[in-house]
């Protein structure tokens, strides 16, 4: 039996499409959701927009420090694990479950393979650094979606026996889902056109937690909403850090958005502000202009082969990315091709019938 792992937004879109492929396999499998995100917006929706059963156990861990939310969620899945004894445990990306749960599971000699393998920022002041660097180490079978990860992985000492290239399963639910959020045309809800606007997320500590970088921030978006209607789902938490100065710059600011909703927006958009990891990939398989306000990035490819441009978080800056005309022609990365999760499937699979012959 496999047991997978999810507790954020970007988890339930990167697992989407590997249980789906599960089911398709009729593989025995059983979804745990650490509840690491668990409001309505943050969670419940996503189950439904993307097609997801509803998980098998609950850990309903909520928010904490790192080091408690990483506690409980180590506790939790410990019992589980005992309880059911799996034969591997799938964890995906970078977040505080995927560590807890993979560090849980070595603990107890269970098997671990990880998607989205081998990303590095090389930032250890990022909590998701660490955790993926953890992560790798501890699993058994590493799925990667860009060459560069194979090549972190093989400088860490990763067996590259263990490795292996099988493209982004983001990309698959792009792909599965793109004509269903086109077709709401989300765009007509904020009164723009598509193609005129922009639409921003910054939800980073690094951005979000120091007052200088904020003022700067919503200075950034304040000029560019003088130019084009600038969109803003914003996380209670950016809210409340904010400080009233989001409020103030003049842009569109909505409550966060559901999957299909945020989507039909980013295929749409002008230009994407953002500092998340996985809009960077997203944009970059639109062909959508992307802004990421980050001193670095884990996801280089974006940058190399899409459409994607760093930025350090400077008004001035920020601005001239945000509204340059010039266009880039975006590359779709070696195996992005929305069929990751069906290479994930026949490796497990095939993973597990070596176990049990051994």
């Amino acid at each position: 039996m496999i047991i997978s792992v999810v507790g954020t937004r970007p988890n339930f879109v990167k697992m989407a499409p590997v249980i789906r492929e599960l089911q398709r396999r009729e593989l025995p499998h059983k979804l745990v959701h650490t509840g690491q995100h668990y409001s309505p917006q943050m969670s419940t929706i996503f189950f439904e927009e993307l097609g997801m059963p509803q998980p098998d156990i609950y850990l309903g861990v909520g928010s904490g420090s790192h080091a408690e939310q990483t506690a409980k969620i180590m506790i939790g899945f410990e019992q589980i694990c005992q309880q059911e004894q799996p034969e591997i445990v799938i964890v995906a990306g970078d977040v505080n479950s995927t560590m807890a749960c993979a560090l849980a599971a070595a603990k107890l000699h269970l098997p671990i393979a990880h998607v989205e393998a081998g990303l590095r920022s090389f930032d250890r002041t990022m909590p998701e650094e660490i955790n993926r660097v953890v992560t790798d180490q501890l699993a058994d079978l590493l799925f990667a979606t860009e060459a560069s990860a194979i090549e972190h992985l093989q400088t860490e000492g990763i067996d590259a026996a263990k490795v292996h290239l099988v493209g982004n399963t983001m990309i698959d639910t792009l792909h599965t889902h793109l004509q269903r959020a086109l077709d709401r045309q989300p765009w007509q809800t904020y009164d723009v056109e598509p193609g005129g606007y922009a639409l921003v997320t910054f939800h980073r500590p690094g951005n979000v937690d120091h007052r200088e970088t904020v003022t700067e921030l919503a200075r950034a978006l304040a000029q560019i909403a003088a130019r084009i209607p600038v969109i803003f789902p914003i996380h209670p938490r950016t809210l409340a850090n904010g400080g009233g100065l989001w409020e103030q710059s003049g842009v569109r600011i909505v409550e966060p958005l559901g999957y299909l909703e945020f989507l039909g927006l980013m295929a749409r958009a002008q230009v994407v502000i953002t500092d998340s990891g996985g809009v960077q990939e997203e944009t970059t398989a639109l062909g959508v202009r992307c802004v990421t306000v980050r001193p670095n990035t884990e996801r280089p490819v974006t940058m190399t082969a899409g459409t994607n441009q760093l930025v350090s978080p400077h008004a001035e800056k920020i601005v001239a990315a945000a509204l340059t005309s010039t266009t880039q022609t975006a590359q779709i990365p070696p195996l992005w091709d929305g069929h990751a999760a069906e290479r994930i499937g026949a490796i497990i699979q095939n993973w597990l019938m070596g176990a049990a012959r051994s």
